[in-house]
């Protein structure tokens, strides 16, 4: 009960936000939504998914498009160091920016997006990141500071690839639609495929 009336008082009335996170644990879809509705955002399309770790310190400068995928990265809209060298230096200063995400990106964990970047469609930003530059439509990029290292269609051919080799491939989660988390059926297949042997028996082992 208590955890359907902190879900409602977040999603509607955008109340109590801390205590449903705390206790609802919200799924990568569902904080979007709360983000969509009283994030403060300046846009977010359709289909976004947003881990709770993600960090978007300025989400009024903030668009992002449809499929938007961001995991445990770092959206900044303003350079910290502004405060400390007004001060220091006496002078009027001011630097912050937009970030624009289009359709179908998603972005990787600790990575960092900084002001004054557009992410076209349709790209896959690595792990550990950091984009300076815009990057444009359909490219894979990752370093310090973000290069292309390769084509986003040329990343989905591979992964099809491989996947057709896959013990799971057949497994009924296994569609272009379904993006939810996998089964225990689907976990027991790739633990045998991983390690030769299923969960039970592992546990089995370890407790004997």
């Amino acid at each position: 009960m208590i955890r359907l009336l902190l879900n409602y008082l977040a999603r509607h009335h955008g109340k109590c936000i801390g205590l449903y996170r705390r206790f609802c644990h919200p799924d990568g879809q569902e904080w979007a939504e709360i983000l969509r509705q009283h994030g403060g955002l300046h846009a977010m399309g359709h289909g976004c998914s947003i881990q709770q770790n993600v960090v978007i310190t300025d989400p009024k400068f903030v668009s992002l498009g449809n499929n938007v995928r961001l995991s445990g990265c770092t959206l900044f809209g303003h350079d910290g160091a502004i405060n400390m060298l007004k001060v220091a230096y006496g002078v009027a200063l001011d630097k912050v920016g937009k970030i624009e995400i289009h359709d179908n990106v998603f972005i990787g964990h600790q990575a960092i997006i900084m002001p004054n970047v557009i992410i076209g469609s349709n790209v896959v930003i690595a792990a550990g990141s950091v984009v300076t530059h815009d990057v444009p439509t359909g490219y894979v990029v990752g370093g310090i500071p973000a290069k292309q290292i390769g084509k986003t269609d040329d990343l989905v051919q591979r992964l099809q690839k491989e996947f057709s080799s896959l013990p799971w491939s057949q497994h009924p989660h296994m569609t272009a639609t379904y993006t939810g988390p996998a089964d225990a059926e689907l976990d027991q297949l790739r633990i045998a495929h991983f390690f030769g042997y299923n969960d039970q028996s592992s546990q089995s082992s370890v407790r004997g």
